[in-house]
């Protein structure tokens, strides 16, 4: 048996499908009209037949025979053809002179495998410039490929029913907004067709795109993988079945609370008070997941009664409903704007006494309304009421949610559902966009990046192929003094991971946002990624990196930095003063540093550090960091100690 997903209406629906004989020929979703072949290597095309069948397989100019084997399966190659088309495909079985499949409209250029978690899904209609973008993006030279959703316990040889599309006003809404970036800026400048063969899922380890075997080999990995053998396909249809009832839960009040409790009249005595701005991970003292309801009594004058007020609720988690006086004035699902504000009718605002009440989901450690606190306010356009402070809260009114396990996160499902049937179309390299997810295992990311690529690599048996990443970038508040993060620890990952050969990284380390894990600047970052195919992979003289550190040395109480990669030499972002940058003595105590360009190196030094043996420069989750090369690519974060840092931020 093999085991599938589908969709309905949204929700996600296990499916068992049954293995049957191949009773004619058939090939993977992957080859379809209007795909993208490899140029200049050899092209693998495979399928299945009837045990011992012959089959004929043309395209552009030859012709390939083989026989099925006793499994079903067989594969041919072409020989290299460089890139061109469009071509038809045909492939004949038996002495049959009519084809009996036929693919049209097939180009061969270059085909780049794009995946990661959410910032490699992230769509194109979700992202910045989509209104200009959308219209316009008719390019019969750029094709896509997206893998839809799977899970597997064992590999499998094929994807769910999916094709390749020319990329179009349609298509490319729900394309990766990075890979379509990516791929358009590859198109315009080299001229050759380009294929993107998306395989993503937001929120995913790495672990969960590699290999049992490969997994086996890292002693970090081997217990989790094992454990994981008692794992059935009839834990993957509770866990469907109990995600239909999760959702179920979190987008429909039950037990008609939604008229009980927002009333005026409901006395809340009982309930417990907590403090907004806040969430349930402050107001319990173990992890707590479910529907929370929150409820706040305020006075309002006779200036405000009978009028229209705004409530703005700051930034609450996305998924919550919103009352006034009984009335709810907004249900909200994955609600991730900036702003949460809201029109309070005229008629339901009374002098006196009104009653404010929230029903938040509260999912995977989140559950309220996050800082800052000036931003929670009740506005008649002249006054603000403040709405922070004390609140009532009630946890466990609705039916327990009930735990899933999201088995997409386990070690190898992904990689057998996902990557393993494409193996081994014809590519030209990877593109990546994932880290995020394993935030808590940030130092060991050195070791599980490299074990990935090599054994997509193994799998591919095309050489050392070129993988190229995005360095994760800003993201979470400020440090007011130099700390440790996990980002910071794991973009130290990422880079040690350029030891592997044919590898490159596009630092993004600007573009991020403090409060948003998923930045909306796709732009810049799939050009930056394109910039270094362009350099490695095409051999195109461009500048596709900022400032790396080469060396330094320590002269008295300073540090002088030498960099590659600074082009015409060294700047900052926004002609100010060089910041980013700090120090240590031997007591590992790091200081803000005054730094300053002199010719091509930076000499950084602290009043507080008599005499310095280590710099950092961009070390932190968010760094406050404006160090580019002339080309105004950013310096990449880095550190000269060894020391043991901290993960836990």
């Amino acid at each position: 048996m093999t085991f599938k997903i589908r969709r309905l209406n949204g929700l996600i629906i296990f499916l068992f499908l049954s293995i049957s004989v191949y009773a004619q020929v058939s090939l993977p979703h992957v080859f379809s009209d209007h795909m993208v072949l490899q140029r200049e290597k050899p092209i693998p095309v495979w399928g299945w037949a009837t045990p011992g069948a012959n089959l004929t397989v043309s395209f552009a100019g030859q012709k390939v025979s083989t026989v099925a084997g006793e499994d079903g399966k067989w594969m041919v190659h072409f020989t290299k053809i460089y890139a061109g088309g469009p071509y038809e495909m045909k492939v004949y079985e038996g002495e049959n002179k009519e084809e009996s499949i036929i693919f049209k409209d097939v180009l061969v250029g270059d085909v780049w495998f794009a995946s990661g978690q959410s910032n490699m899904e992230w769509q194109v209609q979700q992202a910045d410039g989509a209104d200009l973008e959308i219209p316009n993006a008719f390019n019969p030279q750029i094709r896509l490929f997206n893998v839809p959703h799977n899970i597997s316990i064992d590999p499998l040889d094929n994807t769910m029913k999916t094709e390749w599309k020319v990329c179009d006003s349609t298509s490319v809404k729900e394309a990766s907004a990075v890979a379509y970036y990516f791929a358009k800026k590859l198109q315009h400048t080299t001229n050759i067709p380009i294929g993107i063969l998306q395989s993503s899922w937001g929120g995913t380890p790495v672990e969960a795109w590699t290999s049992r075997e490969m997994l086996l080999t890292e002693p970090l990995m081997r217990n989790t993988v094992l454990q994981n053998d008692t794992v059935t396909e009839d834990h993957f249809v509770k866990d469907s079945l109990d995600l239909v009832k999760f959702w179920d839960i979190v987008y429909n009040p039950k037990n008609g609370l939604d008229t009980i409790i927002p009333n005026s009249v409901f006395n809340d005595d009982e309930w417990r008070t907590v403090t907004l701005p806040g969430n349930v991970s402050e107001w319990e003292s173990e992890f707590y997941e479910g529907m929370i309801w929150l409820r706040k009594t305020i006075e309002l004058d006779v200036q405000s009664a009978g009028k229209e007020l705004t409530l703005n609720l700051g930034h609450p988690e996305m998924n919550y409903s919103l009352y006034f006086n009984g009335v709810e004035i907004c249900k909200t699902q994955w609600n991730a704007n900036l702003t949460h504000d809201y029109k309070i009718p005229a008629g339901l605002v009374q002098k006196g006494k009104n009653t404010i009440a929230l029903r938040v989901a509260a999912l995977w450690g989140g559950g309220g309304i996050n800082p800052p606190a000036d931003e929670i306010y009740l506005t008649n356009g002249a006054d603000k009421i403040n709405l922070t402070g004390e609140w009532k809260y009630k946890k466990d009114l609705e039916p327990a949610i009930p735990l899933i396990h999201n088995f997409q996160y386990y070690p190898s499902y992904l990689y057998n559902a996902m990557i393993n049937p494409v193996v081994p179309y014809g590519l030209a390299g990877f593109i990546w966009y994932q880290g995020e997810a394993n935030e808590n295992m940030a130092y060991d990311y050195r070791k599980l990046l490299p074990l990935m690529i090599n054994d997509w690599r193994i799998r591919w048996q095309q050489g050392f192929l070129p993988f190229l990443w995005v360095q994760l970038p800003n993201y979470m508040e400020k440090d007011s003094e130099p700390a440790d993060g996990k980002w910071a620890v794991m973009r130290e990952s990422q880079t040690k991971t350029l030891q592997l050969p044919n590898t490159g990284m596009a630092c993004i380390i600007e573009l991020g946002e403090t409060n948003n894990i998923h930045p909306t600047n796709k732009t810049d970052v799939g050009n930056r990624l394109a910039a270094v195919a362009q350099k490695l992979v095409y051999n195109m003289d461009v500048q596709a990196s900022g400032p790396v550190m080469k060396d330094y040395t320590v002269e008295g109480n300073e540090i002088r930095i030498r960099f590659t990669e600074i082009a015409k030499g060294l700047t900052t972002s926004d002609n100010e003063a060089v910041t980013g940058f700090a120090v240590a003595g031997e007591d590992q105590k790091f200081y803000w540093a005054d730094a300053k360009i002199v010719g091509e190196e930076i000499v950084v030094s602290a009043k507080e550090v008599e005499n310095p043996v280590a710099v950092r420069y961009a070390w932190a989750n968010n760094p406050d960091c404006n160090l580019v090369n002339s080309a105004g690519l950013p310096a990449l974060p880095f550190r000269t100690d060894n020391w043991p840092v901290l993960t836990q931020k």
